[in-house]
């Protein structure tokens, strides 16, 4: 018997079995998700992973008391109160934006503990459809990763949703968005280690006055040299010193700003009294004004916080702010004032010259050892974040190269890297002077804070569905302290502040240039590709000779039969036995479980031996073409072909398919209709069924598994017989009619770096007498 359900919708027993076999995959289900929340630390546990995060996280915002007062007063100090107006601006800045801003709200809109710009665009995917690439499937919901909020029609959060999904201007806004925060954090990954090294080796100046300026950038190079140069050998054997390293930082740092409080001057402490932030602006004017560039450097280091938060719990960089991190960052400033406020004339060296005599050369080593894990941390987020990029299609297939087995976020991209290390010795080189270099820094930071704080009020909406005035007193009040400091850091746009906009400009074309050429050939191929009625028309043999072997057929699209497929069969004689549709594709999750990784499905009757496999992957995954993914591939390809067998026949369209964790202990079982009893030595369990249909038969049983015996033995023959993998290398090309903007950037920019990108056959490891290219030209 069939019953119509409230749409409508014929149910019957198909629909039955369908429900008792999923039924117990919710319990799991929960379990997995209950993976992913961020877990319970024990006490002791947290203060270890708390100490840990000194070294990763902490670095860049750590070393910013070497080079603050020298860039807040660049040419000198007309009236000691101004260093007190300096002194509350930094105690507030640091207030207001780390301490509130970044780690009790921002780091709380991670994604499932990933950090950055690209995760929260990740989680705004997944709750609009803001992704300009449309390769997501109504499967790819169903991951125990994909969570997301549902909220009602007549919401606030809903109006935004459809307002930000009504036209591709606005999806593709909030897209350049999120490119301009990556490029300024590549930026920083340029600038952090110019300023921080330069600063910790001007140290030597102080103990050498007559010393050149020269020698203080050449043995600046030299460390940012051997600094990059180390990169290939990862952080995993020396990462355990960071932490110490920093952690012994900070102790100095604030143990000296005690000294020198109690040794010069306890009214500085008057600095928090924000009046004195009132007065500083009153008694300088626009010369106040233009000193919130230096005092911006204060709190560079919280983008890469953010960033770099997948390390840790957030409970942990919490503990480790508010108990070592706050604390020593305020009596460091605090104490550096206090020494300007009897030495004014030494603002230009006030790090170095505050220090006791006999901590001098103990504070440079610690200085420049700190100098380095600070450039270290920029440097590694920088590689995690083009790792993000190149996962959503937003940056030419480049080498990524994994360091350590043990941590999988540490990564090594050769060619990033170098260019990293050329840009950063240029600016170190070119400007040979902190305040320069400090301009162009604090121009990268506060575009990355603006970035960030137009994405969270949509994070707040969409994903949190805070109250729209929660949300306005939020944006008004980030917006109200970063505005003004961009309008300062505009004023220095001439002094240097131009590095980091050339930079991010050069970077966010090619970016941007590289996402429009990909999503224009995904579009091409989406409209190119073949109807299934075509290739039933051919019959099984596909009108050609079928020739012993399995032919795996990458392509980009999730679904139906691509373009390149129909140009093969066109143009030569004979084709596989057995052929393998396969997509690699990014989802905007973080990471997908391996037992949910693959997707099967066939294509067409089972005479035609054609198949399809989508393996989904997250921005965090590790994905390398190598013997260990055909081998899974494989195995979920049998473990379909069983599966199928047992429900007995196929769907009635080519959306038929199974994924996650699939586990049997015979092969032979039994379905009745009621779906009361199966064998106890049968162990099933189905993440996803999109269509089944029961064994009706105790004889229909057995033919099913005599069709699954030679089916399986048919897909190992062949692939003893041989794997060939099957590439499209296309020529992607502007129309004719296309306007210049566009025939500039497909047929010269873009066609440029598809020529210096890495081929698809060196990132999937094929072996060249294994590899078969198809050429074909688009035209977009």
């Amino acid at each position: 018997m069939s019953e119509i359900d409230e749409n409508g919708d014929t149910k019957g027993s198909m629909w039955d079995l369908g429900q008792k076999l999923d039924q117990p995959m919710d319990e799991e289900a929960g379990r997995l998700k209950n993976m992913y929340r961020e877990k319970t630390f024990s006490a002791l546990l947290l203060l270890r992973l708390a100490f840990q995060s000194l070294g990763v996280v902490y670095g860049d915002l750590g070393t910013s008391p070497l080079y603050v007062f020298y860039n807040t007063f660049p040419h000198g100090i007309s009236d000691t109160e101004d260093v007190i107006g300096a002194l509350s601006l930094i105690i507030y800045s640091l207030t207001l934006i780390p301490l509130l801003k970044y780690v009790f709200l921002v780091c709380r809109a991670n994604d499932n503990g990933q950090g950055g710009t690209f995760a929260l665009y990740s989680l705004l995917c997944r709750h609009a459809k803001v992704n300009t690439i449309p390769n997501q499937h109504r499967t790819d919901e169903e991951l125990t990763t994909y969570s997301r909020s549902i909220f009602p029609e007549n919401s606030f959060a809903a109006k935004t949703k459809r307002w930000l999904e009504a036209h591709a201007f606005r999806r593709n806004m909030l897209l350049l968005l999120v490119l301009v925060g990556t490029c300024m954090v590549i930026g920083d990954g340029i600038l952090t280690p110019a300023i921080s090294v330069l600063s910790a080796s001007g140290g030597i100046k102080v103990d050498h006055p007559k010393m050149s300026n020269d020698v203080v950038v050449i043995v600046a190079v030299v460390i940012l040299v051997g600094l990059f140069s180390m990169q290939h050998y990862g952080t995993d054997k020396v990462g355990w010193l960071f932490a110490p390293i920093v952690l012994l930082w900070f102790l100095l740092i604030g143990g000296i700003g005690i000294f020198n409080i109690f040794k010069h001057d306890r009214n500085v402490l008057r600095a928090f009294s924000p009046i004195h932030i009132f007065r500083y602006f009153r008694r300088g004017g626009r010369s106040s004004w233009n000193s919130l560039g230096g005092i911006m450097l204060s709190i560079t280091g919280t983008e890469a916080l953010f960033a770099d938060l997948a390390h840790f719990p957030v409970s942990a960089i919490q503990l480790a702010f508010t108990t070592v991190v706050f604390p020593c960052l305020l009596l460091a400033y605090s104490g550096q004032a206090a020494y300007l406020m009897k030495n004014k004339d030494h603002v230009s060296d006030a790090f170095y010259r505050s220090i006791p005599d006999s901590m001098y050369w103990p504070m440079f080593i610690v200085a420049t050892l700190a100098a380095i894990v600070a450039s270290q941390a920029t440097i590694s987020a920088t590689f995690s974040i083009i790792k993000q990029a190149l996962a959503l299609g937003c940056f030419p297939r480049v080498k990524v190269v994994h360091t350590s087995k043990k941590f999988l976020g540490q990564i090594y991209i050769p060619d990033i890297n170098w260019i990293l290390m050329i840009l950063c010795i240029a600016v170190t080189a070119g400007f040979q002077n902190q305040s320069q270099i400090g301009n162009a820094y604090g121009t990268a930071v506060v575009i990355v804070m603006l970035a960030t704080t137009f994405l969270m009020t949509l994070i707040m909406l969409l994903v949190w569905r805070c109250h729209w005035i929660l949300v306005v007193i939020f944006t008004v009040f980030s917006l109200l302290v970063e505005l003004t400091y961009f309008s300062a850091v505009l004023l220095k746009v001439d002094q240097g502040g131009w590095v980091p906009l050339v930079i991010a400009a050069a970077f966010l074309l090619v970016m941007y240039v590289w996402h429009y050429g990909t999503v224009k050939r995904y579009e091409f191929e989406m409209h190119s590709k073949v109807s299934m009625a075509w290739i039933l028309g051919l019959g099984p043999s596909l009108g050609l000779v079928r020739v012993p072997g399995i032919g795996l057929v990458y392509t980009e699209l999730a679904s139906g039969v691509p373009h390149i497929f129909s140009h093969l069969i066109t143009n030569l004689p004979a084709i596989h036995s057995v052929v393998i549709f396969v997509c690699v594709k990014y989802l905007p999750v973080y990471t997908v479980p391996e037992d949910e990784r693959y997707l099967i499905k066939r294509i067409g009757p089972k005479s035609f031996h054609m198949f399809r496999c989508v393996a989904r992957y997250g921005y965090k995954d590790l994905h390398k073409k190598d013997d260990e993914f055909e081998k899974k591939l494989f195995d979920n390809l049998f473990l379909f072909v069983r599966l199928e067998s047992m429900m007995e026949g196929s769907s009635d369209s080519d959306e038929y398919s199974l994924y996650g964790q699939q586990t049997y202990q015979s092969r032979s079982f039994l379905l009745a209709d009621n779906a009361k009893s199966t064998p106890s030595n049968v162990d099933l369990t189905i993440s996803s069924v999109d269509s089944i249909v029961p064994v009706t038969s105790m004889s229909s049983g057995h033919a099913n598994n005599q069709a699954e015996v030679d089916e399986t033995l048919f897909l190992t023959n062949c692939r003893d017989a041989g794997v060939v993998h099957i590439l499209g290398n296309t020529v992607v090309r502007a129309r004719r009619n296309s306007g210049i903007p566009k025939n500039i950037a497909i047929d010269y920019i873009y066609a440029f770096l598809r020529k210096i990108c890495r081929e698809n056959s060196a990132i999937f490891n094929v072996p060249h007498e294994s590899l078969l290219n198809v050429g074909q030209i688009f035209y977009v």
